[in-house]
């Protein structure tokens, strides 16, 4: 009897139990299903893998061709002349993307530009478009003028202030300038900037026209007439209020002017339209690591020491008090009718010596006294006590209103005679 067979009590032989091969069969089955899968997965990734390596190919050589062309396209300077001559043609350059990718380039650029910051394209007025009529004023770096639009108008304005640079002022200096006007935008006591030409030579800056030219020559000009006038006091008071909230300004924009001076405010109507211009040494601290003159290494007689602080003279350190110690100036320079400062010394060393030495200008006895007070606190020394523009400010307010209070008892007293 073979050895697989068993003998059940009724005598029946069988073989190994069914559940036996049942097991046996689902575990085959499992087997298979493992297997199916894994070489599934196995032949996925391979095929990945495959694609994966032609796709990095691809790239590879799409990146050499853009090389080659890039290489073909801007040959070394040195191995291709500027301009062909006659014995030699102009090579042919291949025609690609490369412009479309600048200009795309120069688009992002000027996106994250600042908004006062002066665009790099091609100039909107030239000289040619100017028809000059009168100078205004003549200075180390530029001359103003008075001219006419030949064509259209500039922002509305067909009659206007041109600023010409001088041979020597550079393109930078005059993007500097302009980008700071920028930044001032609007305000009515700020000589306000039209258009600008720093691309090409002359280059000059377009400005909004004021029609009784420096403040300085309009108090020479009207000496006679200003001097008789019983409320002259009051028109300087006036004028000075203007000429601090131009300054109070430029200090909310954290400019530094470093040139005011009469002869660089402009007056379209005495006392109430007075503009501060001239911005050609101004300075922007937000784009400065330190408020230390940059200027120091040059040529002093650029600089208009008679209307500097003793801080720059000792330690090179120009700030908004130096600013406030000009504004000082100015005043005594009103009061003076256009005087020079300090006019008893000549030479730019006997200058700074006296300013550093305390030496002071001494008002005319026919300053009023708040004004003469003003004069003498804008040049305090340390420059820490001398007062904010927004103070001058108030305090010029003050000094308006205390005007518009006082009444004239004649003629109140004439009226007050004819009623009876």
């Amino acid at each position: 009897m073979p050895e697989n067979l068993t003998t059940q009590p009724n005598g029946q032989s069988v073989g190994p139990s069914d559940g036996q091969f049942s097991d046996q069969s689902n575990l085959d089955t499992m087997h298979y299903i493992f297997i199916g899968i894994s070489a599934f997965t196995i032949l996925t990734i391979i095929l990945f893998g495959v694609l994966w390596i032609k796709k990095i190919r691809s790239l590879n050589k799409t990146i050499q061709q853009l090389r080659q062309s890039r290489s073909v396209m801007v040959p070394p300077q040195d191995s291709c002349p500027l301009f062909p001559t006659s014995s030699q043609s102009a090579p042919m350059m291949p025609q690609d993307n490369s412009t479309e990718t600048q200009l795309q380039t120069q688009k992002s650029r000027q996106s994250t530009r600042l908004p006062w910051k002066p665009p790099q394209e091609n100039p909107h007025v030239t000289k040619a478009d100017l028809n000059l009529l009168q100078l205004i004023k003549a200075g180390k770096e530029g001359a103003f003028y008075k001219a006419r639009l030949r064509r259209g108008t500039s922002k509305g304005h067909s009659l206007v202030t041109c600023k010409i640079a001088k041979e020597g002022v550079s393109a930078k200096q005059m993007e500097k300038e302009v980008s700071i006007m920028r930044k001032l935008v609007y305000h009515k006591n700020v000589l306000q900037l039209l258009d600008w030409n720093t691309a090409e030579e002359p280059f000059m800056l377009i400005m909004e026209f004021v029609s009784n030219g420096t403040l300085r020559s309009f108090v020479q000009r009207n000496h006679e007439k200003l001097s008789t006038d019983p409320e002259l006091q009051s028109l300087f008071t006036i004028a000075s209020y203007h000429i601090a909230l131009a300054m109070e300004h430029l200090r909310s924009k954290m400019v530094v002017h470093c040139d005011l001076a009469l002869r660089n405010i402009l007056v379209s109507r005495f006392p109430w339209e007075i503009k501060v211009a001239e911005f050609g040494l101004a300075r922007d601290l937000t784009r400065m690591r330190s408020r230390r003159s940059t200027r120091k290494k040059q040529n002093r007689e650029r600089l208009p020491l008679r209307w500097y602080p003793p801080e720059y003279f000792r330690s090179s350190y120009y700030s908004f008090k130096g600013d406030v110690w000009a504004f000082g100036i100015v005043l005594w320079e009103m009061q003076t009718f256009g005087g020079l400062p300090y006019p008893t010394l000549e030479t730019s060393e006997q200058v700074m010596y006296h300013i550093y030495a305390g030496y002071r200008n001494v008002g005319p006895d026919s300053c009023r006294p708040e004004i003469l007070q003003i004069m003498n606190d804008c040049w305090l020394e340390p420059y820490t006590a001398r007062p904010s523009f927004s103070e001058l400010v108030r305090i010029l307010e003050n000094i308006i209103e205390n005007d518009s209070d006082y009444v004239d008892v004649e003629s109140r007293g004439s009226m007050g005679t004819a009623d009876d």
